[in-house]
């Protein structure tokens, strides 16, 4: 079997590919949601448990989850190598010389 010579380029694999924008903010929303209902559900525990160490646990949780929901659902998904736009070159700091007006 004859081989191609390589020709220094990468190969890209799919695997390589970020997610889709769409899967990203269903993926975020459904975060949100959870710890939303989350939040429901320490509420009503705290009103369901009555007087004691837990009710103010119970409140404790339901007034930090928001934080924590929105930190969660505005968490970008990992970067990609090579995905990004590459920056500026710094090499150059400075416009070669130009030619005199005539």
């Amino acid at each position: 079997m004859l081989r191609r010579p390589r020709t220094g380029t990468d190969v890209v694999r799919i695997t390589d590919a970020p997610i889709s924008t769409a899967d990203e903010i269903g993926a975020r929303q459904r975060r949100y949601l959870l710890s939303m209902g989350l939040r429901t559900l320490c509420f009503l525990g705290a009103i369901v448990v009555g007087s004691g160490w837990l009710r103010w646990v119970l409140v404790a949780a339901a007034l930090v989850l928001p934080y924590v929901a929105v930190v969660m659902a505005n968490a970008a998904s990992p970067k990609v190598a090579g995905t990004m736009p590459e920056g500026p070159d710094l090499q150059h700091k400075s416009l070669p010389p130009g030619q005199s007006p005539q």
